[in-house]
């Protein structure tokens, strides 16, 4: 009888010795590294991310006036310093070039036209490109140029009044291109540079020196001219026309045949040679200089 009671009390407990069933804490667990972690994970980043931009919203809001105001600039320089996209998706200038305190530098850097210059911009050099016509709107706006040089490019033809409102333009090279005429020139020009072209002596008007009163040196060796240019201006120092075709001068074109005491002062160097000229057959044409051209007299 004492047996059977202790083999029903032992019945009685066995149910009692089972696994309990699995807790909440341990479901969780299972969540937290099931397959759902990596949304529970973009949740609390995400809530964090909000949390951290209402934080720096109320910042900003409770920020002092100087403050404010210091973090505009800091927004400004740093919009400023991301490249500007144009519409034609073109490199603005001062990325495709050099840009330094008025001057632009765009040397060999393939372009076929004048880049929008900046306004301010004093110097442009835009050496060995691939440029071939220059035109008025190229230097709309640009009152304060003192220097162009376009050597070495493929510059075909100039609009006549491309140069004409530059009035501060002193320094202008149009050397090593493809010209056959020369446009309109303004009037502070000190230098003007135009060798190894094709210009022809129709190609230059009677009066595009005539008023140049500050032009001081002028090189227009290796080309076609078939004779001085008229008109040179009396502030004129040097004077290259070697290596064209100048066949004869006349007492004028240096001189004055008029006027047996008139010495043109300023003139040091005149180059002829190359020309198919024979300078002896001219002495009048020299009697106002201080030197000889240099060329052939023989």
């Amino acid at each position: 009888m004492k047996t059977a009671h202790s083999t029903l009390l032992l019945l009685l407990l066995v149910p009692l010795t089972e696994p309990a069933p699995q807790t909440q804490l341990d479901s969780y667990m299972s969540y937290e590294y099931g397959t759902d972690n990596f949304e529970k994970t973009k949740f609390s980043q995400d809530y964090e991310d909000k949390y951290l931009d209402e934080k720096n919203i109320k910042e900003k809001e409770t920020m002092r006036p100087d403050q404010k105001s210091l973090q505009l600039q800091k927004d400004e320089v740093v919009s400023s310093s991301l490249p500007i996209k144009k519409e034609n998706d073109e490199m603005p200038t001062c990325l495709l070039c050099v840009c330094l305190s008025g001057s632009v530098y765009c040397e060999e850097v393939d372009i076929d036209a004048v880049p929008p210059l900046p306004k301010e911009s004093a110097y442009l050099y835009a050496r060995f490109n691939k440029i071939k016509k220059l035109t008025a709107k190229d230097f709309a706006d640009m009152p304060n140029l003192r220097r162009l040089d376009f050597t070495g490019n493929l510059i075909e033809d100039i609009e006549e009044s491309t140069f004409s409102k530059l009035s501060l333009l002193e320094e202008l090279t149009l050397a090593e291109n493809q010209l056959l005429r020369l446009p309109l020139l303004p009037p502070k020009l000190t230098l003007f540079n135009a060798k190894h072209n094709k210009i022809k002596s129709k190609g230059i008007k009677a009066n595009t020196f005539k008023k140049l009163n500050k032009l001081s040196f002028l090189y227009l060796d290796h080309n076609d001219l078939e004779s001085v240019p008229p008109n040179l201006p009396e502030s004129l120092r040097v004077i290259h026309l070697q290596f064209n075709s100048i066949s004869s001068i006349t007492d004028d074109t240096f001189c004055k045949a008029n006027d047996t005491r008139y010495i043109r002062e300023r003139i040091e160097e005149i180059r002829l040679e190359g020309n198919p000229i024979v300078l002896g057959k001219h002495p009048n044409s020299f009697i106002c200089l201080k030197r000889l051209p240099i060329g052939s007299y023989f």
